[in-house]
């Protein structure tokens, strides 16, 4: 039987109330294309403002209070900071903290460039075993690090003083002065963070294209040359990225420094190498009596973190023009 040809074609008109499926499917990919990466990064927005956003709120407000932990707190304005101008510890420990972070950080950054470009090169063998082997002090807890070290620069029995005696040197107690507890803590810190940082710089040397480097060869560049010309100016981004990381992580030094000293907050005797964690944990923490002026001690470490920071980084991209 055929159709005649005056019957009329299907109607598109849908009844009220009724959406066809297609565009309902429509509606819920739009909706998911908007909203679902706000939902993807919700859990850590949520988990930073209980944990990092809100005690950074909390402890700025207790900056500003003279803040007893088992008394009353009174509002003093800026008077806490007025204070941390005037003390004498303060500045000691920011001294401390710098000479460290300057013993450890250089030598380390530029020992990292050299083994990732070691560990980059196509010359080495056995490039898997070396990558996981430079990454294990890393991954050794640091209380276990800091009882090796303590024993090798142990004054009557340490191994350094051992070594250093058959070239004339007497006995060096590395925990009672200043520039032996520096050397010795940087000599610490720079065995533990070279081959994380090592590993960084490495994945980005290996994001350059080696057709720069076969180019570079076939006018005659040598491996010197190629450093130079080409490794470093392709890997800055990295750099900066690592530099940055380790002046938060140089600012922030106290598990090495606390183990060296035995446990000790102040830092040897005469706090030859308390850092400025550690004058912050004695006063916030150890002192209840004084947990706003450790909160103001904390909120100067946020600051100087944040300009050093960014003098790094103008430095490092002015170097790039």
């Amino acid at each position: 039987m055929s159709l005649s040809a005056t019957t009329a074609p299907p109607s598109n008109v849908t009844p009220s109330g009724f959406e066809p499926p297609r565009r309902r499917g429509h509606l819920l990919n739009r909706l998911d294309l908007k909203y679902s990466p706000y939902l993807y990064i919700a859990p850590f927005f949520l988990i930073f403002g209980i944990f990092g956003l809100y005690p950074m709120l909390r402890t700025a407000w207790m900056s500003l209070h003279d803040w007893d932990m088992i008394g009353d707190q009174t509002f003093i304005g800026l008077d806490n900071y007025a204070a941390l101008i005037k003390d004498d510890y303060f500045w000691n420990a920011l001294y401390n903290t710098f000479g460290i972070f300057a013993l450890s950080t250089i030598p380390q950054l530029l020992l990292a460039l050299f083994l990732a470009n070691l560990l980059n090169s196509t010359l080495l063998r056995a490039k898997t075993f070396f990558r996981l082997a430079i990454f294990i002090p890393n991954v050794v807890s640091v209380a276990a690090v800091a009882i090796v070290f303590g024993m090798l620069f142990q004054r009557e029995f340490g191994l350094i003083n051992w070594l250093l005696s058959f070239v004339g040197v007497d006995n060096i107690d590395w925990d009672g002065q200043r520039w032996s507890s520096w050397t010795a803590i940087a000599t610490m810190v720079n065995w533990r963070w070279v081959g994380y940082n090592t590993l960084i710089l490495l994945a980005g040397m290996q994001a350059i294209p080696k057709d720069l480097y076969e180019a570079a060869s076939i006018d005659g560049a040598g491996p010197w040359r190629q450093f130079w010309q080409i490794t470093v100016p392709m890997v800055r981004p990295t750099l900066i990225f690592v530099i940055i990381l380790s002046t938060i992580g140089g600012m922030q030094l106290f598990t090495e420094p606390l183990l060296f000293a035995n446990g000790s907050i102040l830092g040897g005797n005469q706090r030859e190498f308390q850092t400025l964690a550690m004058y912050m944990y004695e006063k916030g923490i150890e002192n209840l009596n004084t947990a706003g002026y450790g909160a103001a001690v904390a909120w100067a470490i946020f600051l100087i973190i944040a300009l050093m920071s960014l003098l790094n980084f103008l430095l490092v991209r002015r170097s790039a023009k």
